[in-house]
Parts: C-alpha cells; sequence; structure tokens
C-alpha cells in the first residue's frame, strides 16, 4: 500500500474560464478522488493551477489589445475564485507564470540539457520579416490542402479538422501582420522520444494494461504503434519560461515541457521542503486526472521527461474521461455553446452540491455524456429532493414530533456497511458514477425501511413504543451514514446535516437523549420556468456573432449561397436521422462511373461501405483519414452493382466546390451527432 496519495487535475487554459466539460472531465473526479482518500485517513497532496503560456494566450492579447500578463491575471482569478466557491480544495492552486515555476522548469531542463539528452537541430521555419519573430504554428494561416479553407491554422484547420504543419498550408501568411512569411534557419532541442520509446515506454506502457482504463492504454498504444519522433522542446517565442541553456537567447519551453512541470511546483508551494517526498519517494502513488484530449502529454510525454531527469516517480494511474456535450451538441466556446461555472454560480447561488450531483451521475468515465437542463432538473426533483432531502426530513420531522427531537433509546435495525464497502470498493476503481449509485442506495434503503415500519402508525399503539423508537434511532443513524459520504459528492449537504444532527464531526457518536436540531430542507424543487431561463439564456449566447476569422482587417470574401428553398420539418423529424461522425478508412474509384468513389467508412462499432459521387472533386488517396458526417440510417441503394449503406454529407459553395462537413477536431468514429 501506498504511504502516500499525489493527485494532480490538469492545468486549465488561462485564456478562458472553466465550463461544465472541464468539470465533468477532470475538476469534479479529482475532487471525489482526494476526498475519498482523505475520508481513509489516507496522507494525500492535491495540486493543480492555471496553465499561463502558449501562442493562444498571445493572440487572445493581441485581439484585445493587451499584454498575455493581462490576459493570465484575470483568467487565472475568474478560475481560481469558480473552483474555490464550487468546492473543489486544492492544496495549492498555482501559475506557470510564478518565478518558483520558472525556476523549477528551468532547472529541469538543464538536467537534461547536462545529461547530453536533447538532440539539437538546425531546421527551416517560417519567419515574418516585419514582425522580426519567428512564427509558431498558430501564427501561421492558409488555404488548406484538404478541404480548401482559407483561414487554417498551422497546426490544424478548424474547418475540417486535419492536423497538418505549417509547409504544407496554400499560400501561407503570418497571423501578425498577414504577409507571406520566409524560411529561415533556426536551432532548437529536441527531446527523443523515439529512443526514449525503445529504451523505457514500450515497456512501461506494457505493464499499465491491466490497471489503466482501456481508452486511455488504448490511445497510448496507438501512438507507440505508429512510432515516436523526436519533438521540439524549444520554440521561437517571447511569452514562455525562458530556456536556459547557452545558444537559446530568444527561446521559450514548449508549452506542454513547462506546464506539467507545474504539477512540481504546485508541490514545493503546498509542502515546502517537505515537497520531494511527494515526487522522489516509491512510496508516494502519483494519479493524474485529465481528459481524453491531454492522454498522450500524461502517458508519453511527461512520463518520458520524468524518466530521462531520472529523480522522479511515474504516474501509477492516468483516470482520463471522455468528454461531455451539452444539449446534444459539443460543448464549444467558439459558439458560446457552453455552461461557464461562474456564471452558474451567480444564477445559482448555494446550489453548488446540486451541479456536483447532476455532473457526477453522468461523468464520461467511458464513453461521451450529455448534459442537458431537462436532466438536471429531474436529478434534483427526482433524486435530491424526493429520495435524500426527504428521507432526512421526515425522520428530523418525525423526531421533533415524536421525541421533542431528543434521540430515544432504541437499538439499530439495519447497518449501511454494504452499502459504504461498494461505495468505496467503487471510488478505489475510479468508477465514481457508480459510487454516486450506491450512495444513494443508503437513502432509498433508509427511505424504504421507514415507510415499511410506519412509525406514524405504531405510535397510536402503547405497546409499540420500543418499535417506534428502535425506528427512528436506526434511521437517525443512517443520516448520519448520508452526512458521512456525502463530504464526498457533497460537501455542502454534509455540513448542513452536520447542524440537523446538532454534532461536530462524524466521528461523534449518537447516543439517546441527544438533542438534534429543527426540521429544514437541505433541496429544494427546480421548477420549469427556471429551467427555462437557462434554455432561453443559452440560446441567446449562441445567437451572438463570433469574432471574424479575419486577420489584420482583412475580411472574409462573401459568397452568394443558395436560398433556403426547402420546406419545414418538425423536431420528431429530425430525431429519426441518425447522423454520426464517420472516418476514411480505404477509398478507390467505382469501375465505370467517373463521379463515384467507392469508401470504405469506420464508424466506431463496424464499417460501412458507401458510394458517393464525388470522385471530380477528390482523389482516393487525398481522403483517407478524413473524418466526415455521416447519415446511418438512410436505407441502402445499389448504385454500380455495389450497395451503398449510408450518406456522408458534403457542403457546396458558391463555386460548386464541395467540402467535407466534419469535426473542428479529431474525434470519435462512431459519435453521434444531435
Amino acid at each position: 500500500m501506498p504511504k502516500r496519495h499525489l493527485i494532480t487535475c490538469a492545468l486549465p487554459y488561462a485564456n478562458g474560464p472553466v465550463h461544465i466539460g472541464h468539470l465533468a472531465g477532470c475538476f469534479l473526479p479529482s475532487d471525489i478522488y482526494n476526498r475519498y482518500l482523505r475520508m481513509q485517513g489516507k496522507d494525500v497532496l492535491f495540486v493543480c493551477g492555471t496553465d499561463e503560456h502558449g501562442v493562444p494566450i498571445t493572440l487572445k492579447a493581441k485581439n484585445e489589445g493587451k499584454t498575455p500578463q493581462q490576459i493570465v491575471d484575470e483568467n487565472h482569478t475568474i478560475i481560481a475564485k469558480g473552483l474555490k466557491d464550487f468546492g473543489i480544495h486544492f492544496d495549492t492552486f498555482s501559475r506557470t507564470t510564478h518565478k518558483l515555476h520558472h525556476e523549477t522548469a528551468q532547472d529541469f531542463f538543464k538536467n537534461l540539457y547536462d545529461k547530453g539528452i536533447f538532440k539539437e537541430e538546425v531546421t527551416q521555419q517560417f519567419y515574418d520579416e516585419d514582425a522580426k519573430q519567428f512564427l509558431a504554428d498558430r501564427y501561421i494561416v492558409g488555404t488548406c490542402p484538404n478541404c480548401s479553407y482559407d483561414n487554417a491554422y498551422g497546426d490544424q484547420c478548424e474547418q475540417c479538422g486535419r492536423a497538418s504543419s505549417p509547409s504544407e498550408l496554400i499560400n501561407p501568411r503570418s497571423a501578425l501582420t498577414g504577409n507571406s512569411p520566409i524560411l529561415k534557419e533556426t536551432k532548437n532541442w529536441y527531446l527523443p522520444l523515439d529512443k526514449i520509446q525503445e529504451e523505457f515506454l514500450n515497456e512501461w506502457v506494457t505493464n499499465k494494461k491491466s490497471s489503466w482504463k482501456s481508452s486511455v492504454y488504448g490511445q497510448c498504444n496507438s501512438w507507440l504503434q505508429e512510432g515516436l519522433k523526436p519533438r521540439a522542446m524549444t520554440r521561437d517565442l517571447d511569452w514562455g519560461v525562458p530556456v536556459p541553456v547557452k545558444g537559446a537567447e530568444g527561446k521559450v519551453m514548449y508549452v506542454w515541457f513547462d506546464a506539467p512541470i507545474g504539477y512540481i511546483t504546485a508541490t514545493k508551494e503546498a509542502a515546502g521542503d517537505d515537497w520531494a517526498k511527494w515526487w522522489k519517494d516509491s512510496e508516494t502513488e502519483l494519479t493524474h486526472f485529465l481528459g481524453k484530449d491531454n492522454i498522450v502529454f500524461h502517458t508519453i510525454i511527461f512520463p518520458a521527461m520524468l524518466h530521462a531527469h531520472g529523480e522522479f516517480i511515474l504516474p501509477t494511474n492516468v483516470p482520463a474521461n471522455e468528454f461531455l456535450n451539452l444539449e446534444g451538441a459539443k460543448i464549444s466556446t467558439s459558439r458560446n455553446h457552453a455552461i461557464w461555472l461562474h456564471e452558474y454560480l451567480e444564477d445559482f447561488p448555494g446550489k453548488t452540491d446540486e451541479l456536483r450531483y447532476a455532473l457526477t451521475s453522468i461523468l464520461p468515465e467511458t464513453k461521451d455524456a450529455d448534459f442537458t437542463w431537462k436532466d438536471y432538473q429531474a436529478k434534483i426533483n427526482n433524486e435530491l429532493v424526493a429520495i435524500l432531502g426527504n428521507f432526512i426530513n421526515r425522520v428530523i420531522v418525525l423526531t421533533n414530533k415524536y421525541y421533542d427531537g431528543i434521540v430515544p433509546q432504541g437499538s439499530l435495525q439495519q447497518t449501511t456497511t454494504e452499502a459504504k464497502q461498494k461505495i468505496e470498493t467503487a471510488l478505489g476503481n475510479f468508477n465514481q458514477r457508480q459510487g454516486l449509485e450506491y450512495y444513494m442506495e443508503i437513502a432509498r434503503n433508509g427511505n424504504k425501511y421507514l415507510q415499511d415500519t410506519e412509525p406514524w402508525k405504531l405510535i397510536k399503539d402503547e405497546a409499540n413504543k420500543q418499535a417506534v423508537a428502535d425506528c427512528l434511532f436506526t434511521c437517525i443513524e443512517i443520516v448520519k451514514e448520508i452526512g458521512n459520504y456525502a463530504q464526498i459528492f457533497l460537501p455542502n449537504t454534509s455540513n448542513n446535516i452536520l447542524s440537523l444532527l446538532n454534532i461536530s464531526s462524524y466521528n461523534d457518536t449518537i447516543k439517546a437523549g441527544h438533542q438534534i436540531g429543527s426540521p429544514v430542507l437541505l433541496f429544494q424543487k427546480v421548477e420549469d420556468e427556471t429551467i427555462e431561463k437557462q434554455m432561453e439564456k443559452l440560446q441567446k449566447k449562441e445567437e451572438v456573432k463570433p469574432e471574424s476569422n479575419a486577420q489584420n482587417g482583412q475580411e472574409e470574401s462573401s459568397s452568394s449561397i443558395e436560398p433556403l428553398t426547402k420546406s419545414e420539418i418538425t423536431y420528431d423529424d429530425f430525431v429519426k436521422l441518425d447522423i454520426r461522425v464517420g472516418t476514411i478508412t480505404a477509398a478507390e474509384k467505382v469501375k465505370k462511373a467517373d463521379r463515384l468513389l467507392n469508401i470504405t467508412l469506420d464508424i466506431g462499432s463496424e464499417t460501412r461501405t458507401v458510394v458517393s459521387g464525388i470522385a471530380e472533386h477528390f482523389s482516393p488517396e487525398e481522403i483517407v483519414g478524413q473524418q466526415v458526417t455521416y447519415l446511418a440510417n438512410l436505407a441502402p441503394r445499389k448504385l454500380k452493382g455495389i450497395e451503398s449503406s449510408g450518406m456522408i454529407l458534403m457542403a457546396e459553395d458558391a463555386n460548386g466546390k464541395l467540402k467535407f462537413v466534419a469535426p473542428n477536431e479529431s474525434t470519435d468514429s462512431g459519435s453521434v451527432i444531435a
């Protein structure tokens, strides 16, 4: 058994506030695990902080006419306050712009440099002669070679989702000045991931197969199967941690090199001179909580860095969650399709446990989940109010009514031992949704016991007085256990139950003669009007026109798009459509058909054959790997003797050019579009 537990939560990026997707992805799961371990009496350190370097922050600062430091200061304050008010209690919530972090990251880099780990390479990179600086991938925009989108970034096209490199863009231009950049030689320091894979990562990841989530191991293994390549750990920027070696003047560390070192910095802030035992003692168990988009950095790159350094422990587990959607659609900050934490706290004062409960009940532990306001309302009204709150209120009311709030002399008729054991087993295995279900079993069983015993009937007969006392004595013990485990799931509710029971700690023994408090409702029903208001607010957010993608005052060209002419359909018509994300795995031309391609499509659970009339626009070779939007329940039909199942959806611009309708970033094949 580990002597101590170090828990890290993925550092939120300080270019904006936190939304419910972040909460469900890592903040809430890590907080629940932290509370569970502390309740077990374990020695725990729980750290996080804001990730404050990188190109997106500099771009945001430029667009808003602010300095990068102003941007991160504003967002750090919003994020830190929101998480604290929500009940996420870190031992330290640090920042990567702190002086201590710069020193820690530089010491780490210097250690690898002095050991000769890095490979120095001179390569040609894009350079803006007017801005007099090298351009990071996000500082370069151009025409996507895959879908012809005119404002694709140098690292990824947001139109079709295809990852790319700046050199692949057509007509690349600087995001700083709009001018065409030149290629210029520059030196950077590369981490030899290929070498580290052979000597360490292959075996280390293989040994995690039985203990890590299959989704985490699968993603890791996929990267290793493809073969790792050296990756530059330095960038030609002026915003970040300066590289502390000769010849690296004007360069900073790659943000994904310095960011995970932020966990070490936060530990130093929390533990002071005692920090090393948390990172350099084999009796410490390190657990990283994060979303699935950060898996590779925490299971390959950071462990490779730690191994190369040689003095640090490696993560025991990385229980990454999938994504949370909102009202059937992907959470999108650019479309403002999100529920921001700080806005929820303003709209629902004192209702943090309600959101904690609703999110925990749908945590995307093994697959993407969907948050809806109607489901939120149902869970509060039908579960927290009608089951948990109702049971506790009935017990307190009856005890006050029959015994003036004084605990009667009784004997325990039921125990919660089995439910408690199931809760702890589930949480120890990172099955937190299941843990919450077992927690609610305590309240459900308490309600059933109270209903079956019917003390309000027994009290009418003097001969049954002891049975009434036994019933309420037992129910008060059940209430105490509900409050005890609420410390993990519903911390504010736990404190309220302490007040109802009139005890200072759940370690206190409640004996006959103890005076409890007066009845107070723990939860309030959520009215339809409240939900309607939130739905309207979400719709209004999305109606706000997003910022133009135009750079440096160059407006995007307008085009004449065909007007809406098709007849109106109902919502019931729409929900009949099964639209999913698919990935093209193979394609070939159909013989004797110039316009048709025979496409093999991966839709997650199976592969489908689709015959599509796009051969005049795309060659088979260029579309392999392309993600698409796919109508899965269109009746099959034969085209040129080939049975085509479903349809790939395309967009046609004013010039008649076809473009794939695809997610903005890589998404699991088979993901439902709603």
